[in-house]
């Protein structure tokens, strides 16, 4: 009897060494997919819609796609060096949800969020391409006290930063507008190649985010004035806070396919000539890595 109690514990012991090597081997093998990329760490380049990331795709070498939900990574390689289009989905939760996964999964070096967006400033044309100095949520906003009859009134309503403070929304501190810088060497890098750019002028700004698309012209110069804006888009503010999080640079780069404050109409083709640009971005940034 003791004879085979001991055998049938040395089997259940050999089947546990078993199953952790296993779980050993894969969890080294999903790292060393996942996140070491040799001994680089990959850029990530993140594109809302198909349009706005699929281009930049297409000019990798060796490119792998992987999935994860609705989120779609391309991996590959450019002048050697790894980088990853991440296409986002639009919308400040997408992208907030893609930027975190491609963090934890990736462990990339930088991060550009870039597209297409609306203009905010009437010197802005079509065409035109805007550096994200800053970047802000101009959607996180707190209305004046008003009793049921009392009206609506937008141009009163209060800059909310929802990162001031752990408390709620009564906050005092909360009443201001958060910007998120954009990072000194992509900032550098962008700059360097912006003489580059042929089809529009090349100026750094701010980039304003918002699950909402702006219209009024009064609206678009009501925040224009109150934050500074030159662009409005769905998605960076939102990257810039993951980021920041984690302590990523990251740098918005977004190009006007519209602009309602000086009558330019909307021209789809701004998304190619933004990933054109961006392209010349990346392989700036690469070359001062590899110094």
């Amino acid at each position: 009897m003791e004879k085979r109690f001991l055998n049938k514990f040395a089997a259940l012991a050999a089947v546990a060494v078993l199953l952790l090597a296993i779980i050993a081997g894969w969890n080294s093998s999903f790292l060393r997919e996942t996140k070491v990329e040799g001994s680089q760490r990959p850029i990530l380049i993140e594109g809302p819609m198909p349009i706005e990331a699929e281009n930049f795709a297409k000019k990798l070498d060796k490119v792998k796609v992987e999935k994860s939900g609705t989120f779609v990574f391309y991996k590959g390689r450019l002048d050697g060096y790894p980088v990853i289009v991440a296409k986002t989905g639009k919308g400040m939760e997408n992208t907030a949800a893609v930027t975190a996964l491609a963090i934890e999964k990736y462990d990339p070096i930088a991060i550009i969020n870039q597209g297409t967006s609306g203009g905010h400033d009437p010197s802005l044309n079509v065409f035109d391409i805007v550096l994200g100095k800053r970047v802000t949520n101009i959607g996180s906003l707190k209305t004046e006290t008003k009793a049921e009859g009392e009206g609506m009134d937008p141009s009163q309503w209060i800059p909310m930063d929802l990162m001031a403070s752990e408390g709620s929304g009564a906050d005092a501190n909360a009443n201001k507008v958060r910007y998120y810088e954009g990072d000194k060497q992509l900032l550098a890098a962008a700059n360097a190649v912006k003489d580059q750019y042929t089809e529009g002028k090349v100026v750094e700004g701010t980039i304003g985010s918002a699950d909402f698309w702006n219209n009024e012209v009064d609206r678009i110069n009501w925040i224009h004035t109150n934050y500074g804006t030159s662009v409005e888009e769905m998605e960076g503010a939102a990257a810039a806070q993951i980021s920041d999080a984690y302590d990523v640079p990251f740098l918005g780069v977004r190009i006007l396919s519209n602009n309602k404050t000086n009558g330019g109409a909307y021209n789809p083709n701004t998304a190619a000539a933004n990933q054109e640009y961006v392209y010349k971005v990346v392989k700036q940034y690469i070359s001062t890595i590899k110094k």
